[in-house]
């Protein structure tokens, strides 16, 4: 089995794992796949750093996708999200009028909360998702979520948008406004001075301000979280699981199988990148004693040296044959480790390659 029924029938592939394990380049080259397969793929990450870029060979990404130009019967782009720039467009699709959208963007509650919040980035990435999916012409959007713990926000996201917009915090700021709350003011005014006595009173009238700028709005953004979380288990969309063979991570990936899978949600492929090779057939016992039988010569050290490196992938094959009965997943593929960097469109060939031979 390969990963090549994923690229040529999903819509949307989600690359999750912990950092530092190669999952950006993971999906930089799944995207690729995708474009040397004839599909139109974009890549979209939400890491602000600039290694999507890199591993494209490009200058800098942007909110709005890029074309990556290639000799391929397909087309490449690729998105770095934007946070504040996404949650403008939103406020701008669902506002009743041009006046409300001035009023929002104008706010100065509205203009700290939009790329700073905590679960704003996660749910302005599922909307470029949704966004990418459903309103641009791409066949294959494949996601670099964030490191796994914050990816399981990810996820969420949409759930606990709606959460929000229910919770009664949210009915209270627009108390003033709505007059099946105007019996409550009295509470609602003591809870406000004390909240200001805190934050500070323009804080609060910035955000009371935002809240009922933003009403009518609601349904709208209640409407699109939930598209986006039938989304996320619909069957166009898989989901690929991105780890090293260090036991830490294998660990986490598991951790993160086991949430997707408590919520119904199958990992379709595991890929473990930087495996050690294991150069030779034999155990490193073996090769220790081939040393011990030639120490003194030029031969020892080296023998010694592919024992240490035996050792090293026996330990690799023990943690991930683990990790592969732990997460079930449909398919296994290694990726070893590489004599360079991945920094451009060759670099990722190369593990394109090892991904999809």
């Amino acid at each position: 089995m390969t990963l090549h029924p994923l690229v040529e029938r999903r819509s949307i592939l989600l690359c999750c794992g912990t950092g530092g394990v190669g999952k950006t380049t993971t999906a930089a080259a799944i995207a690729l796949e995708g474009a040397r397969r004839g599909r139109r793929s974009v890549v979209v990450t939400i890491d602000p750093a600039k290694r999507l870029a890199d591993a494209l060979g490009l200058g800098g990404l942007t909110n709005t996708p890029t074309r990556v130009e290639g000799a391929w019967p397909g087309e490449l782009w690729a998105v770095m999200l934007d946070t504040k720039a996404t949650f403008d467009e939103l406020v701008a699709k669902h506002a009743t009028s041009s006046e409300q959208v001035e009023r929002i963007l104008a706010n100065p509650f509205y203009r700290n909360i939009s790329g700073a919040l905590s679960g704003t980035q996660e749910y302005m990435a599922m909307e470029k998702l949704y966004e990418l999916h459903e309103e641009s012409s791409f066949e294959l959007v494949v996601v670099d979520t964030p490191p796994t713990r914050r990816a399981l926000d990810f996820l969420d996201a949409p759930g606990r948008l709606t959460r929000f917009l229910d919770h009664r915090l949210y009915k209270l700021l627009l108390g003033p406004t709505r007059g099946y709350l105007r019996a409550v003011n009295v509470a609602a005014q003591a809870f406000l001075r004390t909240v200001s006595r805190v934050v500070g009173s323009e804080v609060i009238d910035d955000a009371i301000a935002f809240f009922q700028a933003f009403e009518g709005m609601e349904q709208g953004f209640r409407a699109r979280a939930g598209r986006v979380l039938e989304l996320l288990s619909a069957p166009g969309t898989g989901y690929v699981l991105v780890a090293s063979p260090r036991r830490d991570t294998a660990e986490e990936a598991a951790f993160f199988a086991g949430k997707l899978r408590a919520n119904g949600i199958p990992v379709d492929a595991l890929v473990v990148n930087r495996v050690h090779p294991t150069f030779l057939p034999g155990d490193a016992a073996a090769t220790r004693e081939r040393a011990d039988a030639v120490a003194g010569t030029p031969l020892a050290p080296l023998l010694a040296n592919l024992a240490d490196f035996q050792l090293v992938a026996a330990r690799e094959d023990e943690d991930l044959a683990r990790l592969a009965g732990e997460v079930e997943a449909g398919l296994l593929t290694r990726v070893p480790f590489l004599p360079d960097d991945v920094h451009d469109l060759d670099g990722l060939a190369v593990v394109a390659g090892h991904l999809f031979r």
